[in-house]
């Protein structure tokens, strides 16, 4: 960006300059699918002037005040989504190719959601063709029958094209159940482990790890039970107590550091918000040391209960790991949810991610485990429907999803990740936006700094409601729209403050992302620092290597 000498040295003075910041990047998805996370080009730049009179919501942001970075969003590479995904590649390469920079090119300006984070199942789980773990051979307490190619080969072959495209590519690798052999069950399709083969399991979760190694992905992180408060004799589940899942985690930390994997992030519970004051926090208690962060799923509870977690343990990472729609919901509504617990409140209560389940399945929610009562009804809905006939087609979760991650995605190859800072909304209606605010890093420090805003409007209604009943009605109204009786979207006209100066833009009932460039400034950091180096990683010679870092 040119700037000039006398606005520079104003800048240096720490003076706000009328005009100097400028928002020229507006992506935005309507209510009525108008417009579909559609970049729109202003003739004209919204200029930041003298502050007056505020709109009817009022966008605080304060930049003096970080959080934590948002290391982006995703969704299961399971093996039924990497089975349609395979099947879409040999009918039509095409769309196929299309597809995949749909959801993962992360080029700044691109046409795509730039997802970032895949989490795939360790064996099977509810979206495969088959029960099955890495090594199915009863009492192979030396692995030696473990074999990472009992998965099937599609799997990695379309992680190899997604890799491809996306080279910040962060792996979660997640087991639904240990193998049966290990179970006091003797199935994997529900119960629990047996506790004596705690090494026995961990060691077999390094192998895991080694053996994406060998397929040439070096896993982000491994989760050590997906949802360890649930058995289902349908479908690969096992039940794990806190103290059992904190002797594996310690183990596997251990084999992990003796093996030349110690950047490999152990991660536990991979549950529902409901017992985030409960089964984590007695994780942390019992094995802290070995766990880099836990893991939240959306099925019980609310979003605000990350909190309860991060309060008592803010130094530990929080990973939002899945969530899945189902076929049939309302197309605005389900947005609405998504926002506002997610792809803004995720981040709003510190995680580092935010993910849905399926990435691909088919228009039923298909194919799934012969005989599982998981996903009943009309089925999940993933990311993208593919079509038998070749066709796609983008969810809610893909446009709730690629609004957000616009916001947090590196402006520079290979750059900084964006990091949550402070906003407040005031105003008449400030209960009708819900906003999350970010800065995203720069590879030259004489670049200027990107600031993003992530706004949902979400309310409709007649003009004289929001006047005349009392606050709370107002909030219910806001988060049901079925509540009036006449639909009327209403846009909301709102003043952005920043610095000292003001913007003005009226936000229509939908998803804006927008953002606007200005020169680093002091900032006092409120984020979990310790937990993350800076650095961004990469693979490179079967090891990850930091390309870039935010400090």
């Amino acid at each position: 960006m040119r700037v000039s000498w006398g606005l520079a040295a104003l800048v240096a003075l720490g003076r706000p300059v009328l005009g100097q910041y400028q928002i020229w990047d507006i992506w935005q998805t309507v209510w009525d699918r108008s417009k579909l996370y559609t970049s729109l080009k202003p003739s004209q730049p919204i200029n930041f002037g003298s502050p007056g009179a505020i709109g009817a919501a009022d966008i605080d942001v304060d930049d003096t005040s970080t959080y934590q970075s948002v290391w982006g969003l995703g969704g299961g590479l399971t093996d039924s989504s990497a089975l349609i995904l395979n099947n879409l590649k040999n009918t039509n390469p095409t769309n196929y190719n299309a597809l995949l920079h749909t959801l993962f090119d992360p080029t700044d300006g691109a046409q795509a959601a730039g997802l970032t984070f895949v989490r795939i199942p360790i064996g099977a789980s509810d979206f495969s063709a088959r029960d099955y773990s890495l090594d199915d051979v009863s009492g192979d307490t030396g692995f030696n029958q473990f074999n990472i190619n009992n998965a099937p080969s599609y799997l990695f072959s379309v992680l190899k094209d997604i890799h491809a495209i996306n080279q910040y590519l962060r792996i979660i690798i997640t087991p639904w159940s240990p193998p049966a052999w290990m179970k006091s069950s003797g199935t994997m399709n529900g119960g629990s482990m047996n506790t004596g083969l705690v090494t026995q399991y961990a060691t077999y979760l390094l192998k895991a790890v080694q053996g994406f190694q060998n397929q040439g992905f070096t896993p982000y992180g491994i989760s050590i039970q997906n949802e360890p408060e649930n058995s289902n004799p349908s479908y690969p589940t096992c039940t794990m107590p806190v103290n059992i899942m904190a002797q594996v985690g310690t183990t596997l930390r251990t084999l992990l550091n003796n093996n030349g994997l110690s950047y490999v992030k152990v991660l536990g519970y991979d549950h529902n918000w409901d017992d985030a004051a409960n089964y984590p926090v007695q994780l942390m208690q019992q094995a802290g040391n070995a766990f880099d962060g836990v893991q939240f799923h959306c099925y019980a509870g609310d979003v605000s209960q990350q909190n309860t977690f991060h309060t008592q343990y803010p130094q530990k990472e929080i990973y939002f790991t899945e969530c899945s729609g189902t076929y049939g919901s309302d197309w605005w509504s389900d947005i609405k949810w998504y926002m506002n617990e997610l792809f803004i409140g995720a981040f709003e209560y510190n995680a580092h991610s935010a993910l849905m389940w399926n990435i691909a399945l088919d228009g039923n929610g298909n194919p799934k485990l012969p005989g599982t009562t998981s996903c009943g009804g009309p089925g999940c809905r993933p990311i993208a429907t593919v079509n038998s006939d070749g066709s796609y087609s983008l969810n809610q979760e893909y446009y709730s999803m690629a609004q957000a991650s616009r916001a947090i995605l590196p402006r520079d190859v290979n750059g900084p990740w964006g990091k949550r800072i402070g906003v407040s909304v005031g105003g008449e209606l400030n209960w009708a936006l819900r906003v999350g605010a970010y800065v995203t890093g720069r590879v030259s420090s004489t670049d200027w700094l990107r600031y993003s805003l992530v706004v949902l409007n979400w309310c409709a209604s007649p003009p004289s409601f929001a006047y005349e009943v009392a606050d709370d009605m107002v909030w219910r109204m806001c988060r049901d729209d079925s509540a009036s009786t006449t639909w009327n979207p209403q846009p909301v006209q709102a003043t952005i403050e920043f610095r000292g100066t003001q913007a003005t833009y009226t936000f229509p009932v939908g998803v804006t992302t927008l953002w606007w460039y200005a020169p680093p400034t002091s900032v006092q950091s409120n984020g979990t620092e310790a937990e993350f180096d800076g650095a961004i990683y990469n693979d490179a010679h079967g090891e990850q290597q930091p390309m870039a870092a935010f400090h």
